[in-house]
């Protein structure tokens, strides 16, 4: 049987979160979930995900600073985080990237897109 994915939600909105979840259960991954920035590091190094989405726009610690936590220990540096955030105006992808992201996803979602590039991602690493 093939390995299925795991898959880390960091999404504070629940409307987002259970629409992320529905559509990544059609695509048959594992998914583990929080609302809360503070929550994701310690749930990265104890489920050890394939792929990270994260929302930028957290209240408490924010995606950005998420990603500086994950990028700096040794046993989550290696996690692909796909910024998932409501910033899509022109430009806002490369500076994504520019801050050291795998990827991004703007928000609200297209379904059908959200779930090829969920597939692209983990296809990458």
């Amino acid at each position: 049987m093939k390995k299925k994915h795991k898959i880390l939600i960091v999404e504070d909105n629940p409307a987002n979160m259970e629409l992320f979840l529905d559509i990544l259960n059609i695509g048959e991954y594992d998914c583990v979930c929080t609302t809360r920035g503070e929550d994701a590091l310690d749930m990265a190094k104890a489920e050890k995900p394939d792929l990270l989405l994260l929302d930028i726009q957290l209240p408490g610690i924010d995606g950005l600073a998420v990603r500086d936590m994950l990028r700096s220990s040794d046993e989550t540096r290696h996690i692909k985080i796909i910024a998932l955030t409501a910033y899509a105006m022109k430009g806002d992808k490369e500076m994504f990237i520019e801050k050291g992201f795998d990827g991004y996803i703007p928000k609200p979602i297209r379904i059908k897109e959200f779930l090829e590039s969920v597939k692209n991602y983990l296809q990458e690493s």
